[in-house]
C-alpha cells in the first residue's frame, strides 16, 4: 500500500515538472519569435504610416534606406536614372550623404553629374540630391533631374550672348561712322561714302531685329489659329519678287515650276517667310550668272500626301559637319561671307521653326563644289485640315499620323523636278 502511494506521488511530481517546462519552452518560443532577426530588420521595415502615398506621387526620384543602407523603397524613375540596382543605392557619394545624415541627423543638399546609363558616350546627368531622415531608423533621398533645365538655360544664355555680339556690330559700325561723318563734315565726298556704310548698317540692323521678332513669333505662336488653305503658286511668286533684285545684281536666273495649284495648311505670313528665306540664301550663296530653281510637287506618304518645296542653288555647297548645325541659331557656315550679304544667321531657324510649327519639317542636301537643296516639306491642305480636326476630337479618328520625316535623297533636286519651267528673269 505504501508503495503504490509512493509510485503514485512521484507520477504526479513527474507531470508536474513535465507541464511546467512545457510552459517555459513555450514563453521561450514566444519571445524568440517576437525578437526582430537580422534579415527582418534588413528586408521587412515598415514605413511610417501615409510615406508610401506621399512617395508615389513626388515627381523626384524616391529611394528610402534603412540602418544597413538596404532600399526599403524606390521609386520606378530611381530605377530609370540607375540609382539602385541590385537592392542597393549605386551612387556612392549619395550613400555617403545617407550615412552621414543617418549618424547626426542633419539635411543635406548637393549637386551631382551622373554618367547616362547605355551610352558611350560621356554624357552626363545633371541631378540634385536631397537627404533627410525619415523616423528613427529610416533615411529619405530625393534626387531630381536638371539636366532639361541646364540645357534650357545654356541655350539661353548662348542666346543672348549671340544677341547682344551681333546688335554690337552694327551698333558700334554706326556709332564709328557717324563720327567719321562729322570730322569730314568739309568733304562732302567722304560723307556720301561714310552715309552710304551708315545706311548699310542700319538695314543689317533693321533685318536683326525684325528677324529677332519673326523668330520669337514663330516659336511662342500657334499658327493653327490663323490657319487657311494657303497656294503654293502664291509661296513661290512671292520669295521670287523678294529676292528679285539680289538675283538680278549678280546675273542669276531664278526658275520656277513643278506641279501648279498645290495648296498647304497653315499661316501664311509665317510660311511665306520661310520660303522667301530659302530662296534668299540660294540668291546669296551662289556665284554670279548661275542658276536657282524652286520647285513644288506633291508626294505620298502614310499620314497622308505631303506638298514638297526644293529650293536648288548652284553655290559653294555645305559640309558634312556644318549641315548638322545650319539650323542652329546665329550659326553661319561661312561668317565672313554672310557678313558681306548682310545675313543673320537666323534664317534657317525660322525655317525650321515654321515647318515643326505646321507638323512639317525642312531638309538638306549638299555637296562642297555643288550646291545645295533645301527641301520643305508640309502637309497638302486637306490631310492638315483633318490631322488638325483629329488632334482637337481625338475620339473621332484614331489613325491620324504625325508630321513626315524622311529624308530628300541626293537625286530630288529642284531641277529634276522642274516641268515647264518658268525662267524669271
Amino acid at each position: 500500500m505504501d508503495v503504490n502511494a509512493a509510485v503514485a506521488a512521484a507520477a504526479a511530481i513527474a507531470g508536474v515538472l513535465t507541464g511546467v517546462i512545457a510552459m517555459l519552452a513555450f514563453r521561450w518560443s514566444e519571445r524568440d519569435q517576437a525578437r526582430p532577426t537580422r534579415t527582418s530588420l534588413h528586408t521587412d521595415p515598415v514605413l511610417p504610416p501615409g510615406v508610401d502615398t506621399v512617395l508615389s506621387v513626388l515627381r523626384s526620384s524616391a529611394v528610402v534606406l534603412d540602418e544597413a543602407d538596404a532600399v526599403v523603397k524606390a521609386s520606378s524613375a530611381a530605377y530609370a536614372l540607375g540609382l539602385v540596382r541590385g537592392g542597393k543605392l549605386a551612387v556612392e557619394p549619395m550613400l555617403q550623404m545617407a550615412r552621414d545624415t543617418r549618424r547626426d541627423g542633419e539635411i543635406r543638399q548637393v549637386e551631382l553629374d551622373l554618367p547616362r546609363r547605355g551610352t558611350g558616350r560621356g554624357e552626363a546627368l545633371a541631378v540634385s540630391a536631397r537627404v533627410a531622415p525619415l523616423g528613427s531608423r529610416l533615411v529619405l533621398l530625393l534626387v531630381e533631374d536638371l539636366t532639361e533645365a541646364r540645357r534650357i538655360e545654356a541655350v539661353r544664355r548662348d542666346f543672348v550672348a549671340n544677341v547682344s555680339h551681333e546688335l554690337k556690330t552694327p551698333v558700334g559700325a554706326l556709332s564709328l561712322l557717324s563720327e567719321a561723318v562729322m570730322d569730314a563734315a568739309d568733304d562732302p565726298e567722304a560723307v556720301q561714302r561714310f552715309a552710304g556704310r551708315m545706311q548699310i548698317e542700319a538695314t543689317r540692323l533693321t533685318n536683326l531685329v525684325q528677324e529677332l521678332i519673326d523668330l520669337s513669333r514663330v516659336q511662342n505662336d500657334d499658327p493653327l489659329e490663323d490657319a487657311e488653305p494657303v497656294g503654293i503658286d502664291e509661296l513661290v511668286a512671292e520669295a521670287v519678287d523678294r529676292c528679285r533684285h539680289q538675283a538680278g545684281t549678280k546675273q542669276i536666273t531664278m526658275a520656277a515650276g513643278g506641279t501648279a495649284d498645290l495648296r498647304v495648311w497653315g499661316h501664311r505670313g509665317q510660311l511665306a517667310a520661310a520660303l522667301g528665306n530659302l530662296v534668299e540664301n540660294a540668291v546669296n550663296y551662289s556665284p554670279a550668272r548661275t542658276r536657282v530653281g524652286i520647285a513644288a510637287r506633291r508626294v505620298t506618304a502614310p499620314g497622308g500626301d505631303l506638298i514638297e518645296i526644293a529650293v536648288t542653288d548652284q553655290g559653294i555647297g555645305i559640309s558634312d559637319k556644318d549641315k548638322e548645325r545650319i539650323f542652329e541659331r546665329f550659326y553661319r557656315v561661312d561668317p565672313a561671307r554672310s557678313r558681306a550679304t548682310g545675313g543673320t544667321g537666323l534664317g534657317l531657324a525660322i525655317v525650321k521653326h515654321v515647318a515643326a510649327s505646321h507638323g512639317g519639317e525642312v531638309t538638306v542636301w549638299s555637296a562642297e563644289g555643288q550646291g545645295s537643296t533645301f527641301t520643305l516639306r508640309l502637309p497638302e491642305a486637306g490631310a492638315a485640315r483633318d490631322r488638325d480636326r483629329a488632334l482637337q476630337h481625338p475620339d473621332l479618328d484614331d489613325d491620324e499620323e504625325d508630321g513626315p520625316s524622311a529624308q530628300t535623297p541626293p537625286e530630288s533636286t529642284a531641277y529634276q523636278t522642274l516641268s515647264a519651267p518658268e525662267v524669271l528673269p
